[in-house]
């Protein structure tokens, strides 16, 4: 059994905690802007390709409580990182720091690779490299007050970025935050979903995807997970090829319209996109 953490934006726990518990997830718990679970490489693998209301699925590692950034080094220095990954991986920190004894979350992003990259070095002579953009090891921290708290992001690039926009009008919606209002307005799929202020169609293709139960992650092709040692590729298959039977026909419309052209230009891009093309009817209008 995983002990887990879906991040996700305010307001949007009880919706996640719902999602994470129709997929086989246990021991539930509703945190500020995330939700704390268990299960196993099954519920992992599909969080993260089906929840729509998740930013990031973390698993953690290690939890220790420090005084200062010397016990911060020498603790972050004391994890057996090499159980996880070797020389070869490269890896990013991301840190998010409320307390006195940082004020920079950029800080303690060095100090822990300082410490990642000597224990490595002390062990084997080398070390891993770091790549901020596209890294094989994504390790989040958290520092709350004396508490720390390290984990592996499991998703690699955050999970709003499902693989379908091409295309973005003036001040774009983000997907989670799209579908999150789409699933707290109670819609129950027994009707039209009309957005009449459609801009890039971000609302529309959440809105059909949630309608025909396509997973969240149905477009998008790397998940962080997928370079960790013990990646299952048979399980994961499986993960999908389930989602995938759970798929439905809609029966009723979807319709969107705008006033700006160049916006409904936007969301035909993103609508071929994300193959809803013949699902989602739009239009020009005030």
């Amino acid at each position: 059994i995983i002990k887990m953490l879906a991040k996700s934006p305010a307001g949007l726990e009880e919706t996640l905690a719902q999602e994470l518990e129709e997929l086989g997830a246990t021991n539930i718990e509703l945190l500020n802007r995330a939700v704390a679970f268990e299960g196993t490489k099954r519920e992992l693998y599909a969080a993260n390709y089906q929840c729509r209301t998740a930013l990031r699925i973390l698993v953690p590692i290690a939890h220790f409580t420090i005084l200062n950034e010397q016990d911060l080094y020498t603790k972050m220095k004391a994890i057996r990182w090499e159980n996880y990954f070797g020389n070869s991986h490269t890896i990013s920190i991301d840190s998010t720091v409320a307390t006195s004894l940082f004020t920079h979350s950029h800080f303690v992003s060095l100090r822990a690779k300082d410490a990642i990259v000597d224990r490595f070095r002390e062990k084997t002579g080398e070390r891993p490299s770091v790549n901020i953009e596209n890294p094989d090891f994504r390790i989040n921290m958290h520092i709350y007050k004396d508490e720390v708290d390290v984990s592996f992001d499991s998703s690699g690039a955050s999970l709003h970025k499902r693989g379908y926009h091409v295309s973005n009008a003036e001040a774009p919606l983000s997907e989670v935050l799209a579908a999150g209002m789409i699933l707290l307005s109670g819609w129950d799929r027994q009707s039209n979903f009309i957005d009449p202020m459609c801009g890039s169609g971000t609302l529309l293709i959440e809105a059909a995807m949630i309608a025909m139960n396509i997973p969240a992650g149905q477009h998008r092709d790397e998940y962080g997970f997928m370079r960790w040692k013990d990646f299952d590729q048979d399980l994961w298959e499986e993960v999908k090829n389930d989602a995938h039977e759970q798929q439905h026909d809609f029966e009723y419309k979807i319709v969107g319209s705008d006033i700006s052209e160049r916006n409904l230009k936007a969301a035909v891009a993103n609508l071929r996109q994300a193959g809803l093309t013949d699902m989602i009817e739009l239009k020009v209008s005030p």
